[in-house]
């Protein structure tokens, strides 16, 4: 680049030295002779000064230190696209005695033609391409109309993440050629996005999957840019500082996936605004600072209208710290997978199987928690534990045995919205049940059980004292030696006086009596 510049510079993104910057100043900086360019780097401590020289303000900077004046023979301002695409993905000429000549008849002369067949195979090579990455290949622009098309007419998939790309524009000249483009990923491009209603947005028939990742974007951006992904099915939006400001309306109507993480400025009222995209099955909030979450249309115990289909929701490394948080997920009709670690109420407990159990208990619909699947009987344990472990709070808030009777206040019912339903599951808890408080805390309790032998009838009942917390190995170790059976050869399973004719298989060794709620008067069925 030479000391010709002009001012079209200004704006335009560049890398020195692996840094990437954005250029807001080209001219001279006396008292030095030559051509600067100014710069805001994306690495604030990569920079000297705030875009001033000797009291000159010549360009401003969001940070003290993030300014620079470069020469521009040290600047690289990029390449176009079919550049980068031909360095990265096209195939070194062999060697010369590979190298086939042959005679092309042009009009009416023959014409030698040396490595013919090398600019074919080149031309074949990118006309199959249909994924490419070129993340970090200094792209700019699209470079001459038509090529893009013409060269690569089947890509569907292209990662253009932390290249040179500065404006909207320059992205829509790259896909305009892509009619086939299905997955776009743009993250880490510091972009111009169109500001105006008469502005150019562009149109992506076939986009299903686009990241915007760390590119500047603001809300109002995303919905005037929509208008033209009218299949998009995953959107990604991370770390832009958003602020959700409008209901999309007519527009990510066909969004399946949207991603918000780490933009610190959303809370819960922005979130209502995007509650009824009718096809969001996930949603995924991680640090984002949300502590809190009301569905105000729906009561204690009822399913809110909002996010009907959404079946996935991710909120890691937030500030949730308090139940109702969890009583209000309870609400969305549609949501069977849950993902909440690294919160307050996650991280805080030192047991962390109880935080486990209460979340399973208290959303009920939850098949998946924390990406570990959630089986029957881990329900099971968990919903008859958190019925005993606050029954007595439940009958001090006016509960009773007696349906006719059973009549708990506001204040429990909202803290507790599923214990009615739980009660109606497994019948109101006994006094016997409640003389033990919270019995989930996983303690060293002894349990009285019979061991009975179905394929032994000859065998004579036993009764034996078990902890609580001892694992399905160490019960089998147990029995082991008392059968004289190796232990590779026992079945467990037990069966419960409340749950008549159902036996539930004791499958997973590393599990505890506990887990299984396994309780005093039940009967251990061993098989071998």
């Amino acid at each position: 680049m030479n000391d010709t510049l002009t001012s079209d510079v200004i704006g335009r993104r560049v890398e020195v030295n692996g840094e990437h910057a954005t250029v807001h100043f080209s001219g001279i900086v006396p008292p030095v002779a030559g051509l600067w360019l100014g710069v805001e780097w994306d690495n604030p401590e990569r920079g000297k000064h705030d875009g001033s020289h000797e009291g000159t303000v010549y360009f401003k900077c969001r940070h003290p230190t993030g300014g620079s004046f470069i020469r521009p023979n040290k600047v690289n301002f990029g390449v176009d696209f079919l550049t980068a695409v031909k360095n990265r993905y096209v195939l070194e000429d062999g060697p010369e005695e590979d190298v086939n000549e042959q005679i092309v008849i042009i009009g009416k002369k023959p014409v030698e033609a040396i490595g013919f067949d090398s600019i074919i195979k080149q031309q074949s090579q990118l006309s199959k391409l249909q994924e490419i990455s070129l993340r970090n290949c200094a792209v700019n622009c699209a470079g001459d109309r038509g090529t893009i098309a013409k060269a690569c007419p089947n890509i569907r998939k292209v990662d253009l993440s932390r290249n040179l790309l500065s404006s909207w524009d320059e992205v829509l000249d790259i896909a305009d050629q892509l009619k086939h483009l299905e997955v776009l990923n743009l993250s880490e491009n510091k972009l111009r996005f169109p500001s105006g209603s008469s502005s150019r947005t562009g149109t992506f028939p076939a986009l299903k999957v686009l990241v915007l990742n760390r590119t500047g974007i603001t809300w109002a951006e995303v919905l005037r840019c929509a208008s033209g992904w009218p299949v998009l099915e995953e959107l990604y939006l991370t770390s832009n500082d958003l602020f959700i400001s409008e209901r999309p309306a007519d527009v990510l109507q066909m969004v399946k996936l949207l991603d918000l993480s780490s933009n610190q400025l959303i809370d819960e009222n922005q979130l209502l605004l995007i509650a009824y995209l009718p096809r969001l099955e996930q949603l995924i909030l991680s640090d984002i600072g949300i502590s809190s979450i009301h569905f105000p249309d729906a009561g204690t115990g009822h399913k809110t209208s909002m996010f009907p289909s959404l079946q996935y929701l991710v909120v890691n490394d937030n500030q949730i710290s308090q139940w109702p948080f969890i009583n209000e997920l309870d609400k969305l009709q549609s949501l069977h997978a849950l993902s909440c670690i690294r919160n307050p109420l996650t991280e805080g407990s030192k047991e962390a199987q109880t935080t486990r159990q209460l979340i399973i208990a208290k959303i009920g619909q939850l098949k998946t928690l924390n990406k570990c699947e959630i089986l029957p009987e881990e329900r099971r344990g968990a919903e008859l534990d958190y019925r005993k472990a606050f029954g007595n709070e439940w009958k001090k808030a006016g509960g009773h045995q007696d349906p006719d009777k059973n009549r708990p206040h506001e204040e429990f019912l909202r803290a507790h919205p599923r214990y009615q339903l739980l009660c109606l599951k497994y019948g109101a808890p006994e006094d016997g049940e409640l003389q033990t408080q919270q019995p989930f805390l996983l303690k060293n309790q002894l349990l009285t059980l019979k061991v009975k032998y179905p394929n032994h009838v000859d065998q004579r009942v036993l009764e034996k004292q078990l902890p609580d917390s001892m694992t399905i190995q160490k019960v089998k170790g147990l029995l082991a030696r008392l059968l004289k059976v190796p232990v590779s050869e026992l079945l467990l399973s037990y069966e419960s006086p409340k749950m008549p004719g159902r036996e539930i298989e004791l499958e997973n060794d590393q599990q505890s009596l506990q887990f299984y709620s396994v309780e005093s008067g039940d009967c251990l069925l061993v098989r071998w």
